[in-house]
C-alpha cells in the first residue's frame, strides 16, 4: 500500500511531556549530562518534562530533584508517591501516615503524587486481603492532595488483554509471551472491570481533588466508557502516554474524543525521552497520515496493527501539548 508519509522534524507546538521517567524507563539520562537533556528538548520543542519517578521511592525524588529540578528549576517537575510496604508496621494509621508524606514530599519539591498499578492488583493490607482502589482506608491521602492543591497521577489496571487467557486470541500475546509477569489473567486477580470501577469510585469520591487518569484512565479500549467518567467528574483529566497505538487504530473516534475533551487532555509519551517518539507523537497528533507504525521497531511492541493521525486543529493542539497541564501545574510558559 502507496500512503502520504509525513516527515516531522519536531512537535510544531511548544509542550508538556507531562508522563514520563528520567531513571526506570532506562538510565540513559542518569549517565549523561542534564545540558545534553535540556539541548534534545529544545530542538523537540519540549519546554518540560514531569517525572513521575518518584512514586513510591522517596530517596529516588531527592535524587532526581537535586540533579534535574535544582539545575534547571522550569524545566522539570517531579512527582512523588506512597510507600505500600510501610503498612505493616503502621497498621490502623497508615492513610494518615501516608498523607503526611506526601505533605513532606511537596516540602521537599515534589509537584504532585503518582499511584501505580499495583494498588487494586498487588498491594495487601495486614490481614493479607487484597487491598482495592477505593479503600477508604485511604482516603486522607486523597483528600491532603486536594488541600494541597497538586494533583494525583492514578495509574490502575493494563491494557484489557492482560486480564485475558494467554493464548493465541489474545492480541498482547507479544508483549505477554515477553513480560508473562504483566498478565492479570486468573482467580488471584480480580477482573478488569472491577479494578476500573474501584478507579472510578476513587475519583467520584473526592470532588475537590485534581486526577489525572494515565493511559487514557487506563481504557483506551473504550472511549465511550472514558467519555461517561469525564461527562460524570469534571476533577478528571487523563494522560496519553503509551496509548497511540491504541488511540490511532480509532481515529474517528479518538479525533472527535480530543475535540470535544480538548481541555481535559494531557500530552505525555511515559517513553525514555529521545527524538523519535516524539516524532512519532507530533506525526499523530498533527498529520493525516494513513496506516504508520507507532513504535521504533517493528512489528510494533504493543500489538501487530499500524495507526492513522487524526491531524488536530492548532487549538486542540496547544490545550494538549501545553496549557492543560500547566494550568494544573501553575506553569508559566517558557
Amino acid at each position: 500500500m502507496v500512503v502520504k508519509k509525513t516527515n516531522i522534524e519536531k512537535p510544531k507546538i511548544p509542550l508538556i511531556d507531562g508522563h514520563n521517567h528520567l531513571e526506570i524507563l532506562g538510565s540513559y539520562w542518569m549517565e549523561h549530562s542534564v545540558e545534553e537533556l535540556l539541548t534534545m528538548m529544545d530542538e523537540m520543542n519540549v519546554g518540560v518534562i514531569v517525572d513521575l519517578d518518584g512514586m513510591e521511592n522517596k530517596e529516588m525524588l531527592i535524587t532526581h530533584i537535586e540533579r534535574f529540578k535544582v539545575k534547571a528549576p522550569g524545566r522539570f517537575y517531579h512527582m512523588g508517591g506512597i510507600d505500600w510496604s510501610k503498612w505493616e508496621e503502621k497498621g490502623s494509621k497508615f492513610g494518615d501516615w501516608a498523607a503526611k508524606q506526601v505533605e513532606e514530599q511537596v516540602k521537599l519539591g515534589a509537584s504532585g503524587i503518582k499511584i501505580w498499578k499495583n494498588l487494586g492488583l498487588h498491594i495487601k493490607d495486614p490481614q493479607g486481603n487484597l487491598v482495592k482502589v477505593d479503600d477508604p482506608r485511604l482516603d486522607p491521602i486523597f483528600e491532603t492532595a486536594a488541600s494541597l492543591k497538586i494533583p494525583v497521577y492514578m495509574h490502575i489496571s493494563d491494557p484489557v488483554a492482560f486480564f485475558d487467557p494467554v493464548d493465541q486470541f489474545n492480541e498482547r500475546i507479544d508483549d505477554l509471551g515477553e513480560h508473562p509477569e504483566w498478565s492479570f489473567f486468573g482467580p488471584q486477580f480480580p477482573s478488569f472491570l472491577e479494578v476500573i470501577e474501584q478507579f472510578a469510585n476513587r475519583i467520584r469520591r473526592h470532588k475537590k481533588t485534581q486526577f489525572i487518569g494515565c493511559h487514557v484512565a487506563s481504557y483506551a479500549e473504550n472511549l465511550t466508557w472514558v467519555s461517561s467518567l469525564l461527562d460524570e467528574c469534571p476533577n478528571l483529566c487523563v494522560d496519553i502516554s503509551e496509548r497511540i497505538g491504541e488511540l490511532g487504530r480509532q481515529p474517528y473516534t479518538t479525533r472527535k474524543f480530543f475535540i470535544q475533551y480538548a481541555d481535559r487532555i494531557i500530552f505525555g509519551i511515559d517513553r525514555l525521552p529521545d527524538k523519535v517518539w516524539y516524532q512519532i507523537y507530533a506525526r499523530f497528533l498533527e498529520t493525516d497520515d494513513e496506516y504508520f507504525n507507532y513504535d521504533p521497531t517493528y512489528p510494533p511492541r504493543q500489538g501487530r496493527w499500524f495507526i492513522y493521525g487524526i491531524y488536530l486543529p492548532d487549538e486542540v493542539l496547544g490545550k494538549v501539548y501545553y496549557k492543560n497541564l500547566s494550568r494544573i501545574l501553575r506553569i508559566n510558559k517558557q
